[in-house]
């Protein structure tokens, strides 16, 4: 018998994306529910008891909601939303945190799906803070460019209305610059900075995709880290990752246009890291992913796969 997988709110975008990934598969059964009874909360809950796993794909207060009829019983849950990311007794959905991690989601009740901004950020920076290469006192600027869907629904009607003409833009539009913004606190969290850092985030004239850039100042890095040291640092942390890419350290040269795309991994569960130093010290470390691949309902994917001890690639594309 097949476990049982229970998507609440499959309708959404990392919903529909995760159903499209797992629709695939002929090792689980995924559990439905009617059209009419989708904001039904009786027939909800009666799905995340019946599930082996479920995934709620929901608004911060919906899955407060769902995730209070999982108290007292066996239900095991992957919230995607912002609501328990930094939650006492859930666990971080990020196999490739650090070592050992991967055990901790794997034996978890609860799990609590990274943001996409935070993925790139954390898989960057937490290997240098680590190696003692980045000091957890430094705050960098942190440059983030992702498709409209990164969004939601709301942000998806806005761009996609026809009378605004947004998909036509030759530029990005930045948003959230004057405040803070919801993935910071994971961000430091799981990084291990201690302080915020300048996080400026856009949204570009596409759907998927997404470009973030971590810039680290010369004077901010410990006397004798370079570009190498630091590319290094993370090549060795990720050697082994089937979804990680530390791409190889690029000679002294201008990149070719389209290396930085930040659309290069769309439809895919890789991300891609890049370190870029400068001739004065300067290195500004790059990941590219999609936004709503290991961003969001890949990532979710992998932990599913721990929880139910299956192998972690299984159902993912690479």
């Amino acid at each position: 018998m097949h476990p049982k997988v229970y998507i609440d709110g499959e309708v959404g975008t990392t919903g529909l994306r995760i159903r499209q990934w797992l629709g695939r598969r002929d090792d689980l059964e995924l559990l439905s529910i009617p059209e009419a009874q989708r904001k039904d909360a009786e027939a909800r809950r009666q799905r995340i008891l019946a599930a082996a796993v479920s995934i709620l794909c929901l608004p911060d207060d919906a899955a407060r909601e769902a995730a209070a009829w999982a108290v007292g019983t066996r239900a095991r849950l992957i919230d995607a939303s912002t609501a328990h990311r930094v939650a006492p007794g859930w666990t971080f959905g990020l196999p490739e945190l650090c070592p050992g991690h991967r055990a901790a989601i794997q034996s978890a009740q609860l799990v609590s799906n990274p943001g996409c901004y935070s993925s790139a950020f954390i898989l960057l920076t937490r290997p240098l803070i680590d190696a003692g290469l980045l000091s957890p006192d430094v705050a960098p600027s942190v440059h983030a460019l992702s498709g409209y869907s990164g969004g939601g629904r709301a942000l998806i009607q806005r761009w996609e209305d026809a009378q605004l003409h947004l998909t036509s833009l030759p530029y990005e539009t930045p948003y959230a610059y004057t405040r803070v913004h919801k993935h910071i606190p994971e961000m430091m969290q799981f990084s291990g900075l201690r302080v915020e850092p300048q996080f400026l985030p856009s949204v570009g004239p596409f759907a998927c995709g997404m470009r973030v850039q971590v810039a680290l100042p010369a004077t901010s890095l410990p006397s004798g880290t370079d570009a190498t040291r630091i590319w290094s640092a993370l090549h060795a942390r990720y050697a082994d990752e089937p979804f990680v890419h530390v791409i190889p350290l690029a000679q002294p040269a201008e990149p070719d246009e389209r290396v930085f795309d930040p659309r290069r991994c769309n439809d895919t569960n890789r991300i891609e890291l890049h370190v870029v130093g400068h001739p004065s010290g300067h290195v500004v470390l790059i990941a590219i992913l999609d936004n709503l691949g290991k961003g969001a309902s890949g990532v979710a994917i992998q932990s599913l796969n721990l929880m139910l001890g299956l192998p972690e690639r299984t159902g993912l594309p690479e």
